[in-house]
């Protein structure tokens, strides 16, 4: 009963149009009314839920969110994405179908400077689409591989969903950043495989740019800068010489630097509207933050994730089968709720359960995150499509068209790292 007026009192909420973070007050509210009726609690106590609503956000790892937020915008405003996009046209735009390739490998290096797939998308769209509208590509086809390129942002290190699924699962986030490395790679590559067979079909002639040293060193030369945000972000967490936090506040100094006085892209005149636009963006995710961790504790007093884990106890004997069942409840549930509120919502409730059936929590970490970000290019909801649709100027349907062929790759390597554990599991020590 407890998991029914849960899920039908968020559902509800969120069906009649109210944002994420009040359906989730409304979802411990009725929670906390139905715990009062069956005794569980005495009173009905909003100075507890006031207080588990501030100390939800009042968290230092939290802190890592805004500051890549602000570091993602300032790299999309200052040129650092621009330089990245010439690297990647210079080494491999010669080839057919180049600018597809370019788009995932500028989208790979993006991803480990940020860890936002909106904020990547956005600037992948407005910078590679024009290139490829002019180049004659079938623009609808090539948003949608962008829109996929974009979904690995939050599996690569420094991923700001990973950073909210290490909060409330309180599994070390310098651990959970270096576990995704792998599994995001072998997202990219299974895009390059997609867009390889895709290149045969529409594209019969080999581009006219050909492949030359000269210009590819003048790229490296010039965007050596911006390729040393991921070494530095990398090698600083790895090292230990600071923090995820401390390696989100090193990724804003250090692209604003940049922005400012190497590419001069940004103007100190930019930097208002640069912070405001964060601060709108972060204030809402943490809002959703703080309204989870309400939700989060009356979930534990009603025991839900016992409920969970005895409707999941006919396959706890069998790690792969619950693995495959617990992707596909996640999978249902990615599609309609956004990346933030499916992972603050589901997070307590799983977490239980998969630490009982003996699952590496880390590897069941990334697993979640690269379900709920396959759910970003998911439609109807599908954030990255609408970011990809607006910055692109392209129908939403025909972006939903021209990305099913990137959908099915990255579904299919998701439940193939389902069968296979270990690689997952395995590289993670090469880089931990």
């Amino acid at each position: 009963m407890t998991v029914t007026i849960f899920m039908v009192s968020l559902c509800g909420a969120m069906f009649v149009g109210m944002p994420v973070a009040f359906a989730l007050l409304v979802c411990a509210v009725s929670l906390m009314v139905y715990l009062i009726s069956i005794g569980t609690l005495d009173t009905f106590n909003t100075q507890i839920m006031a207080q588990y609503l501030i100390s939800g956000a009042d968290n230092f790892p939290l802190m890592a969110i805004p500051f890549f937020m602000l570091a993602g915008e300032i790299m999309t405003r200052g040129g650092i994405s621009q330089q990245i996009v010439k690297i990647a046209n210079t080494l491999v735009g010669h080839v057919r179908g180049g600018l597809g390739y370019v788009a995932i490998m500028a989208g790979l290096v993006l991803a480990s400077i940020s860890g936002s797939a909106a904020a990547d998308t956005a600037a992948l769209a407005a910078v590679v689409i024009p290139l490829m509208r002019d180049a004659k590509y079938n623009v609808p086809r090539s948003a949608g591989l962008i829109a996929g390129a974009g979904c690995i942002a939050p599996i690569l290190p420094p991923a700001m969903p990973l950073v909210l699924f290490g909060v409330v699962s309180q599994l070390s986030i310098t651990k959970l950043f270096f576990t995704g490395i792998f599994p995001g790679l072998l997202m990219a590559t299974s895009l390059v495989i997609t867009w390889r067979f895709v290149a045969r079909k529409d594209f019969k002639e080999a581009p006219k740019q050909k492949f030359a040293f000269g210009p590819l060193l003048k790229a490296l030369r010039e965007g050596i800068w911006a390729l040393s945000l991921p070494v530095i972000i990398l090698g600083g967490m790895k090292t230990g010489a600071f923090t995820p936090t401390e390696a989100a506040v090193v990724a804003a100094v250090t692209a604003l630097l940049i922005s400012l006085f190497v590419y001069k892209g940004l103007k100190i005149r930019d930097l208002p509207k640069i912070l405001l636009t964060a601060a709108k963006t972060c204030s809402a995710i943490m809002l959703i933050v703080a309204a989870s961790m309400v939700v989060a504790w009356l979930i534990t007093i009603a025991e839900i994730p016992g409920q969970v884990t005895a409707m999941m106890q006919p396959f706890m004997h069998n790690k792969l089968l619950l693995m495959a069942v617990l992707m596909l409840l996640v999978f249902a549930v990615a599609i309609p709720l956004d990346l933030a509120p499916t992972v603050l919502i589901l997070t307590p409730v799983l977490m239980p359960l998969v630490k009982e059936a003996g699952i590496d929590p880390y590897y069941f970490g990334i697993m979640f995150m690269m379900n709920n970000a396959i759910g970003l290019i998911t439609p109807p909801v599908g954030t990255v499509l609408n970011v990809v649709s607006g910055v692109a100027r392209v129908n939403l349907d025909s972006v939903i068209k021209g990305m099913w062929p990137f959908l099915i790759a990255e579904t299919l390597v998701m439940f193939l790292l389902v069968l296979f554990p270990d690689l997952v599991i395995v590289p993670a020590r090469w880089f931990y």
